[in-house]
C-alpha cells in the first residue's frame, strides 16, 4: 500500500528508513576470474595460498655466506673464505648459509673469496614470507578491488576471488523519450538518465543494466517492474514519479509491495519515490537530469552502501560564495559550484539552479547544501564545498565570473594541455567585476576604485540583433524578443540604447523574460520561441541565422595584477595572446583581433 503519497518527508528520515528497512543486509556472492575483479567487492577476506617469497633468496649479487666465519673482517685484518656460493639476485640462498655479501666488496681468487667487512645474519636475504607468509590475509572483506592489487593477488597464488554480487535493473520510461544519438523533435527529449544511472552505480561496484525505454502505459510499465524486480536486487524507476496524469511509477509499486517514501524535501528532486517489492528497494527517480543526479547521490549511494559497498567520502573545502542564494526553508537544497583557489583562499561560483540544466552539472567541480532551516546563504559567507573532483584537480581551476562569450569555451579547450581548467559562470557583467565595451574602466573605477588591476582584451566584438529575418530597432514593438539577464553587458548596451531611441521597454513583449548566454538567446530565434535579440555575432552565425550590427565592443578579462603571478592565470593570458587563438576568433566570425592580447592596468 502506500504510505505516504507526496508527503514531504525530510533527507535524514528518508535516509533513516532506509536503514531501518534495508540497513546490515549482504546481497549474493559470486565467484571471478582475477582479471575480471578489478572494481568489485570483496564477499569475504582473502588469504595468500603460499609464501612470497617461498624460501630464502638473495636480494643482491653476491656471494652466500656463513656471518660467524666473517667475524673480525676489516680493511687491516681481512678474511679470506674457502666455503661460499656465488649467487645473483633472487636465486635462492642454500640452507647452510645465513648471509649475502655483495659482489663489489669481494675479491675473487682461485676458489677463495676474500672479505674486507664483516656480514650480519641475514644480510641482504630476504627471508621466507617476508612479503606476505602462506594463509596471511591479502584484502580483508568489503574492499574495492584496486587495479594494482590485481598484482599481487596472483603473486599470491589467487585466480580468482569470491566477491559482492549486487546488480540494479533501471527502466527508463516516457512517451516522450527518444534514444540517445537521436535528434528530438518537439516534446521529446533524449533518454539519458538510465545511462547515468548505470555509470554511477558501476562506479560504486554495482553490476547495472539498462532496459529499454517504456511507454507511458500502465500495463507495460507493470510488466517492466515486474521483469526488473525479478532480474534484480536493486530496481531503479526513471520518471514518472510525480503527481500527474503520466506519471504510474508510485501506484504500481503500491501495487506489488509498498510505497515507502514518496516525497523527500530536497531540491532539486522532491518527488523521489522510495519502495520495497519482494525485500528488494525500488527507487523512483524524477525525469529531470540533475534531479535524477541528486537522487543517486544523496540516496541511492547511501542505500547501495547498506549492502556492505564502500561509499567514498568525498573531500570538502571551506569556500568564500560570491553570489547570495534564496532558498526555500524546509528544504535541504544542493546547489553545484564551481570553485577555485586563489592564493591561499577557496571561492566557489554557484552553477544554474535549473533542474533541467545538465550542463550545470558538467560544469560544476563542486557542491554545497543549503540546510533546510535556513533561507539562503549570503556572498561573502563561508560554506562547505563537497568536492565532485580531486582537491588537486579543483586547485588547477581558474574562474572567469561574468559576462558569457562562446570563445570562452575555445579558451578553456585551448589551455587543457598546459593542466589548467577554465570555469566559466554566466552571472553578467556586473556580477564579475565590470561591464562591456565602454563600460569597462567607468565602472571599475566606480567600484573598485582603489584595486590594482588588469584587464586583458580577448577581443574587440560585434553586438547586434540576431533573427530569422533582418530587423531594426525600429521593429521591436511589434516582435518577441529574447532579453539577456540584468547585469549583462548586452543588457546594459541594450537598454542604453532603448533610452537613446525613446523605445519604452514595457512596450516589447518578451523583453521580461531572460536568457544566460548569447546561443541561448540565438537558439530561441531559430525554434521561433522568439523573433529577435541581442547578442555576439558569433552565436547567430553558428545557428545560421541573420545579425544585424549594432555596435563593437571591448571584451576583456579583469584580475587584480597580481594574480598575473599564479602559473594558471599566466597561462590563460598567454593562450589569449597566441596566435592559435586569435585565429580560433577568427574562424568565428564577427571578432577583431587587433587588440586581443593587450594588458591595460588599473589604476
Amino acid at each position: 500500500m502506500v504510505t505516504r503519497y507526496l508527503d514531504l518527508v525530510s533527507l535524514a528520515r528518508a535516509l533513516d528508513i532506509i536503514r531501518e528497512r534495508f540497513g546490515g543486509r549482504r546481497p549474493r556472492t559470486e565467484t571471478v576470474p582475477l582479471d575480471e575483479a578489478a572494481g568489485r567487492v570483496t564477499a569475504g577476506p582473502i588469504y595468500a595460498r603460499f609464501s612470497v617469497p617461498g624460501m630464502h633468496i638473495s636480494a643482491m649479487d653476491g656471494i652466500a655466506v656463513r656471518s660467524a666465519e666473517t667475524h673480525g673482517a676489516s680493511e687491516t685484518r681481512p678474511i679470506v673464505l674457502t666455503d661460499a656460493v656465488r649467487v645473483n639476485t633472487g636465486n635462492l640462498v642454500p640452507t647452510d648459509y645465513d648471509a649475502v655479501v655483495m659482489i663489489e666488496d669481494v675479491w675473487i681468487g682461485e676458489g677463495t673469496w676474500t672479505i674486507r667487512k664483516p656480514a650480519a645474519p641475514w644480510q641482504h636475504v630476504r627471508p621466507v614470507g617476508e612479503d606476505i607468509g602462506e594463509s596471511e590475509m591479502i584484502l580483508p572483506s568489503l574492499h574495492a578491488i584496486r587495479p594494482h592489487e590485481l598484482g599481487a593477488l596472483a603473486a599470491y597464488g589467487v585466480t580468482e576471488v569470491e566477491v559482492l554480487a549486487f546488480s540494479a535493473g533501471i527502466v527508463p520510461t516516457g512517451s516522450e523519450l527518444v534514444p540517445a544519438g537521436t535528434r528530438p523533435g518537439p516534446g521529446q527529449a533524449v533518454e539519458s538518465n538510465s545511462l547515468m544511472a548505470a555509470a554511477h552505480l558501476r562506479s560504486l561496484g554495482v553490476a547495472a543494466r539498462r532496459y529499454p525505454v517504456v511507454p507511458d502505459e500502465p500495463d507495460q510499465i507493470r510488466a517492466a517492474i515486474e521483469r526488473g524486480i525479478r532480474e534484480n536486487d536493486l530496481l531503479i524507476v526513471s520518471a514518472g514519479s510525480s503527481a500527474g496524469t503520466r506519471d504510474f511509477t508510485a501506484s504500481l509499486i503500491a501495487e506489488r509491495g509498498e510505497v515507502l517514501v514518496h516525497g523527500v524535501g530536497i531540491k532539486p528532486a522532491k518527488p523521489v519515490i522510495i519502495g520495497e517489492i519482494e525485500g528488494k528497494p525500488v527507487i523512483g527517480l524524477p525525469g529531470y537530469p540533475l534531479a535524477a543526479y541528486t537522487v543517486l547521490r544523496e540516496i541511492v549511494t547511501p542505500l547501495v552502501g547498506q549492502y556492505g559497498f564502500p561509499v567514498p567520502e568525498p573531500e570538502t573545502v571551506d569556500a568564500t560564495l560570491t553570489t547570495t542564494l534564496h532558498s526555500d526553508i524546509g528544504t535541504d537544497e544542493f546547489v553545484l559550484l564551481s570553485v577555485g583557489r586563489i592564493g591561499e583562499r577557496w571561492v566557489a561560483v554557484p552553477q544554474s539552479r535549473g533542474a533541467g540544466v545538465q550542463m550545470s552539472a558538467v560544469r560544476a567541480n563542486a557542491l554545497m547544501t543549503i540546510p533546510s532551516s535556513k533561507e539562503g546563504a549570503e556572498a561573502g559567507e563561508t560554506i562547505t564545498a563537497r568536492l565532485l573532483v580531486p582537491q588537486r584537480q579543483a586547485g588547477e581551476g581558474v574562474l572567469i565570473t561574468g559576462s558569457h562569450d562562446p570563445c570562452l569555451d575555445r579558451l578553456a579547450d585551448l589551455v587543457r594541455p598546459a593542466g589548467v581548467d577554465i570555469h566559466s559562470t554566466h552571472v553578467g557583467s556586473m556580477g564579475g567585476l565590470g561591464a562591456d565595451g565602454e563600460y569597462n574602466l567607468p565602472y571599475l573605477r566606480k567600484y573598485l576604485p582603489d584595486e590594482d588591476l588588469v584587464l586583458l582584451c580577448v577581443a574587440e566584438r560585434e553586438q547586434g540583433l540576431i533573427s530569422r529575418e533582418k530587423v531594426s530597432f525600429d521593429d521591436l514593438p511589434v516582435l518577441r524578443y529574447a532579453n539577456r539577464q540584468k547585469g549583462s553587458g548586452t543588457r546594459i548596451l541594450f537598454d542604453r540604447i532603448l533610452g537613446e531611441t525613446g523605445i519604452d521597454p514595457s512596450g516589447i513583449q518578451g523583453y521580461e523574460r531572460e536568457f544566460t548566454t548569447h546561443l541561448g538567446v540565438a537558439l530561441a530565434v531559430r525554434s521561433g520561441e522568439a523573433d529577435c535579440g541581442m547578442g555576439v555575432y558569433s552565436a547567430a552565425k553558428a545557428l545560421d541565422l541573420v545579425f544585424t550590427p549594432v555596435a563593437t565592443e571591448r571584451y576583456e578579462l579583469v584580475m587584480h595584477a597580481d594574480a598575473l603571478d599564479d602559473p594558471r592565470v599566466a597561462a590563460v593570458a598567454d593562450a589569449v595572446s597566441s596566435e592559435t587563438f586569435k585565429k580560433t576568433l577568427q574562424e568565428m566570425g564577427g571578432y577583431r583581433t587587433a587588440e586581443t592580447g593587450v594588458r591595460r592596468r588599473l589604476p
